[in-house]
């Protein structure tokens, strides 16, 4: 019989990336963290941690926090069928884009005030790793699948518009977006994970360029930064509707917006107890999203 609150703290240390903050994030000392941890891999003869900066499960690790989210689904779906009265809420982690959690995903999961949500926050086109490896139960990826274990449903496209501000649009591209200038400009990147810039100049000039580009992990910031004149990057159209409007940002190419089609993917051992907040995203998703073919 495993020891459930050993495999909670296994999985506290690889999110938290120590021993003290899984400590902070469990209320008990680093001592207890380390002890529990040495007794789990004692009792099953393997490394589960890889002590570091930070610290990371091991495969084996990874399965066992994989088996703690797979009994947590289990055990929300009987309390939902029995009178449970554990006091606690659950708990449900989510992998998610910034920019779907910035524009629609939100509403959805306030439709739920019963539950908490642990929300892993990455690109659309790794977000589904997440998953894969078992650290969560559901994600908004950018991948069709099929993945193993999983079911996958088209939400519909997040459309990108590539914008900067008039005054920028003057000093960098006063004759238009081309090859020459886009290779010139500055452009704004999420992270080195964001690909939407080089992929827009593709589409837009058929030229594989690497823009000169600053570095903000953040959709609000992204769009001050655009707003504010320091480089133009791809914005949800969602967040931008209005500054395009009252003229604060310019649209490049306005006959080459961006859609990036998003899809949500999710364990078939929680498809029972994930059906509520599945039609709840799929819901929010309409509001936002341009439809799928």
């Amino acid at each position: 019989m495993l020891d459930y609150a050993q495999l909670a703290t296994l999985a506290a240390v690889h999110r938290r990336g120590s021993f003290e903050h899984a400590a902070a994030a469990l209320a008990i000392t680093p001592s207890a963290v380390s002890q529990r941890i040495k007794a789990l891999e004692e009792r099953l003869g393997t490394l589960l941690v890889r002590r570091g900066q930070p610290c990371r499960a091991t495969e084996p690790g990874l399965r066992l926090i994989r088996h703690l989210e797979e009994v947590a689904l289990m055990e929300t779906a009987l309390a939902q069928d029995l009178p449970l009265a554990t006091g606690d809420l659950p708990v449900l982690r989510i992998a998610v884009n910034a920019d779907s959690l910035a524009t629609w995903v939100l509403p959805a999961l306030a439709a739920f005030p019963d539950m908490l949500f642990d929300l892993v926050i990455d690109d659309q086109d790794h977000s589904q790793d997440w998953l894969r490896r078992g650290e969560v139960a559901a994600a908004i990826t950018g991948h069709p699948g099929p993945l193993q274990g999983c079911d996958t449903i088209p939400l519909g496209a997040l459309r990108y518009r590539a914008t900067a501000s008039p005054d920028f649009m003057a000093r960098w591209m006063p004759g238009g977006a081309d090859a020459a200038t886009l290779a010139r400009a500055p452009a704004i990147t999420f992270s080195d994970k964001d690909r939407l810039q080089r992929d827009w100049i593709f589409a837009r000039t058929g030229a594989r360029l690497t823009p000169p580009t600053h570095r903000l992990a953040s959709s609000q910031g992204f769009v001050e930064a655009a707003r504010l004149g320091m480089g133009w990057g791809m914005n949800p159209e969602a967040l931008i509707a209005d500054l395009l409007m009252q003229g604060e940002l310019c649209d490049l190419s306005p006959d080459h917006p961006l859609d990036v089609p998003l899809y949500w993917q999710a364990t078939r051992l929680g498809r029972r107890t994930l059906a509520p907040l599945t039609r709840a995203i799929r819901a929010a998703a309409a509001q936002v999203l341009i439809a799928p073919a």
